[in-house]
């Protein structure tokens, strides 16, 4: 099957899709016609500019839970819905479907907080049968994207974990997590939390078409290395490897960030499920046009002759002649540097440490007589 060429879509600024893409449930569409004014670039004509918007969100419970056998976890917390980083591929942006919101620039503009995180955390944590097990912070969007310097709800569940002694990972691609090194390390000086470190490029200059809000690659493999320091368990995702756009830098990553301290890796394949695929065609159309249809054919080639295959146990990889390739490469690199070679990147906390909080009080319905 080959890619059929479309109209490439002028780069936007800081952001990572270039369109509203509507989203599969929208019972309506909008499309873009040219009516000639474009040749007028003066200021009564310019598209107005994309502005982030956060939405406060009241979330009805926490703890997402999972039987996939590919992520190495089975529970999940996520503050926030929507990513400001932007990065074109990413995985979550069919979320924003459900929303009634395009998965394309709404994904990355219009964000929803989930202000009573901690105190739904710390709720369903004090549950008679809940049963501790490690939780994996941030998974479908980034829990330090740019509004959690202001936001703080990253931060405020980490407070929990660490009150409750809760073993969590996290995986993430800002720097941000830096400021909060004073409760991770404690944490892990009793074996309660990894932190791992996406990736995706050492070139500053494709990482800003790639993820475009995200730190830059210096900035993360710093932050590793303080971490690192601070005797935090760091690791790192080659995610994702891109055909013919970053995987030639595999080695070269798994060496940066040995270097800065990690001690786990991984990698994974580029994923496009449902939406995902046709805005990264649109991507490669904006910034790689030479190499577009290049590429979406060997990863089709990868998916069994389709965009995407969701299949368990190979979704993360891929099929086939270049798959193998690149598994074989990612085993001799960790092998020659030294990373643990365990089968999950994820390392193995303690989950005996748990100390169940006290349930919330429940306010009287005559409220407080002092």
């Amino acid at each position: 099957m080959q890619s059929h060429p479309r109209n490439a879509q002028a780069a936007i600024k800081g952001r990572g899709s270039t369109s509203h893409l509507a989203g599969r449930f929208e019972s309506t569409v909008s499309e873009a016609v040219d009516d000639g004014w474009a040749i007028d670039h003066s200021e009564e004509f310019l598209a107005p500019r994309l502005r982030t918007e956060v939405r406060a969100e009241t979330a009805r419970s926490i703890i997402s839970r999972n039987n996939s056998p590919d992520v190495g976890f089975s529970q999940s917390v996520n503050p926030y819905r929507g990513c400001e980083h932007g990065c074109s591929y990413c995985f979550a942006r069919p979320s924003h479907a459900y929303l009634n919101l395009s998965p394309g620039l709404d994904f990355e503009t219009k964000l929803f907080a989930k202000t009573n995180a901690p105190q739904l955390l710390r709720k369903e944590l004090s549950k008679p049968g809940y049963v501790p097990q490690p939780i994996a912070l941030g998974i479908n969007t980034d829990a330090y994207q740019p509004i959690e310097r202001k936001l703080k709800l990253t931060r405020q569940l980490i407070e929990v974990m660490l009150e409750t002694k809760h073993p969590f990972s996290l995986i993430t691609k800002n720097a941000l997590v830096e400021r909060d090194i004073d409760l991770l390390a404690p944490l892990a000086a009793e074996n309660l939390v990894s932190v791992h470190f996406s990736v995706t490029s050492l070139d500053p200059h494709l990482s800003a078409k790639l993820e475009p809000r995200a730190s830059a690659p210096h900035a993360r493999l710093r932050a590793m290395k303080r971490l690192h320091d601070a005797g935090i368990p760091v690791g790192v995702m080659v995610a994702p490897v891109i055909p013919w756009i970053n995987d030639s830098e595999l080695e070269a990553v798994l060496e940066a960030a040995h270097d800065a301290g990690a001690g786990t890796a991984g990698y994974v394949l580029l994923r496009l499920p449902l939406e995902v695929a046709p805005l990264f065609r649109d991507w490669l159309d904006t910034h790689h046009p030479d190499r577009a249809a290049h590429v979406m054919s060997t990863i089709q080639q990868l998916r069994g002759g389709k965009d995407y295959d969701s299949q368990f146990g190979t979704r993360m990889r891929g099929q086939g002649v270049y798959a193998d390739l690149l598994n074989n490469r990612f085993k001799l690199a960790r092998k020659r540097l030294g990373f643990n070679a365990q089968n999950s990147h994820w390392p193995q906390l303690d989950c005996s440490r748990f100390q169940k909080p006290l349930p919330p009080q429940k306010e009287s319905p005559q409220g407080s007589l002092f």
